[in-house]
């Protein structure tokens, strides 16, 4: 039993537990039933290119996921293009975090509170989002337990070992997380309220305030090019009051954490580490948010790791004060509580590893092509971007013609290609017997606003008869024949 595991074995046990408990609660339903959902399917398509091709595409569009794509592209080339190779690293980072996680909390609060806090992780349910995800935001957030972990150990060393190498490490890592995406840079706000709860030294300010703005100066470039290309995020909404219900609630329980841990300013704490690390890059994204609107909790998914801490805290400081009287129960106290929360959150644990969780799915839309497809059909996606799922499984529309197409996305450097003007499709569509529309589902589709857009519906409703209709996962299949 855990209540008879002597120190020396606890010491890996304290990263190991947590490392395995979440790389198995990532395994558990990875390919979601074999589908692929709008956001994935950008990483999939671009990461099946060349090096040189990822390079032109980026000077056009996403180039804040540069080093992602570029990473994927690798992995791709290795291991072959399938779900499992699309978001295992999201599985294994996540791991490594929860390692991470453990290992700060019992430097701070003791085993029980570092066990704890790592196992939760996997369990906070956008945690269990981003588990499963083929995008960079669970990359991200081990970085970010990484470098908080470097500077734990900064605060924390004895006067006798050496700090350079770890300062190096800290600011490479802050840096590397930039690249991945650079709002990841709310991390040094957030270590620098730490730095102030514990009255660090004028020489670790210093330090901490050199490998930090290295860190900055090494992003800027692509904090300011991916600026040019700022039309991307502009489909997220302003920021309103509901939105901010459950930031609100996310550090209401933080708080509870910190309270637990009984934090004194004068000993490097929990709350001291955890509850800048949840509060500063949700209020900071919140900020950011007043001037362009950014507010997507994903951006501050390392965010979490604070709350993780602090909820092990909690859960540490239960085992003390049941200890005296119940020394053997309390050695049960952690463990019980997370099989409670996974019981308690099953019916979240389910729902985030089916298809349904996310807005849709391509590889399912693919499917349905593949079977209602004959030769010399064309077809069109609405908007255009929904070509995504010929660009994942371009098998399925063999024989298809793209007839609104006028560039590929490879050979355009974007992401959905180049159409023609609306005269040339209008023509290109009046030449077909026969016309496969893929488009968003009912419940999530939008009325057309670009031109080429409006020109395909009005040409189908004018001119073509709808013959089958087929509505899954968020996308919609419908065959048009000419009238006669």
């Amino acid at each position: 039993m855990l209540c008879h595991i002597t120190a020396a074995r606890r010491g890996p046990l304290i990263w190991i537990a947590p490392f395995l408990w979440t790389l198995a609660f990532g395994l558990w339903g990875l390919s979601r039933q074999d589908s692929v959902w709008r956001d994935e399917a950008a990483t999939w398509q671009v990461a099946g290119r060349s090096g040189p091709q990822i390079a032109d595409m980026l000077g056009n569009v996403d180039a804040v996921h540069g080093l992602y794509y570029f990473l994927m592209h690798g992995l791709f080339e290795v291991f072959g293009a399938s779900t499992t190779t699309l978001r295992l690293p999201s599985v294994l980072a996540v791991a490594a975090a929860a390692s991470c996680v453990a290992v700060v909390g019992r430097r701070l609060a003791g085993f029980w509170a570092g066990l704890g806090g790592g196992l939760a992780l996997g369990l906070l349910p956008a945690v269990q989002f981003h588990l499963q995800e083929g995008r960079p935001y669970a990359l991200v957030a081990a970085g970010a337990a990484v470098s908080t972990l470097l500077l734990v150990s900064l605060l924390g060393g004895g006067p006798g070992r050496r700090a350079w190498p770890r300062w190096t490490a800290y600011g490479t890592t802050v840096l590397v997380c930039a690249l991945l995406n650079w709002l990841s840079l709310l991390i040094l706000p957030a270590h620098a309220v730490t730095l102030w709860w514990v009255r660090a030294g004028r020489g670790v300010w210093l330090r901490w305030t050199a490998y930090g703005a290295g860190a900055v100066a090494g992003a800027l470039p692509l904090v300011l090019f991916s600026r040019t290309q700022s039309d991307q995020v502009s489909w997220i909404p302003p920021l309103t009051w509901h939105m901010l219900i459950g930031p609100g609630i996310l550090l209401a329980i933080g708080a509870l954490g910190a309270w637990a841990d009984r934090p004194d300013r004068s000993r490097l704490s929990v709350a001291a580490v955890g509850l800048p690390l949840l509060a500063v890059p949700q209020l900071g994204l919140i900020g950011l948010s007043l001037v362009q609107p950014l507010f997507l909790d994903r951006y501050v998914l390392f965010g979490m790791l604070g709350l993780a801490l602090l909820i092990g805290a909690a859960l540490g400081a239960a085992v003390r004060a049941c200890a005296p009287r119940f020394p053997r129960a309390s050695a049960l106290l952690v463990p019980g509580v997370i099989g409670v929360a996974v019981l308690a959150l099953l019916p979240v644990e389910l729902g985030k590893r089916a298809p349904a969780s996310r807005v849709d799915d391509v590889l399912a839309v693919a499917g349905e092509v593949a079977r209602l497809k004959e030769d010399g059909d064309a077809v069109l996606f609405v908007p255009a971007a929904r070509r995504d799922t010929a660009l994942v499984s371009p098998g399925a529309f063999t024989g298809l013609d793209d007839i609104a197409l006028a560039r590929t996305p490879v050979a355009s450097a974007t992401l959905k290609g180049e159409e023609a003007d609306p005269a040339r499709i209008r023509a290109a569509m009046l030449t077909r017997r026969r016309v496969l529309l893929v488009t968003d589902s009912a419940k999530v589709a939008k009325a057309p606003s670009a031109e080429r857009d409006k020109t395909k519906a009005a040409v189908l409703r004018e001119h073509f008869t709808v013959v089958e209709d087929r509505q899954l996962r968020g996308r919609r299949l419908t065959v048009y024949e000419r009238r006669a």
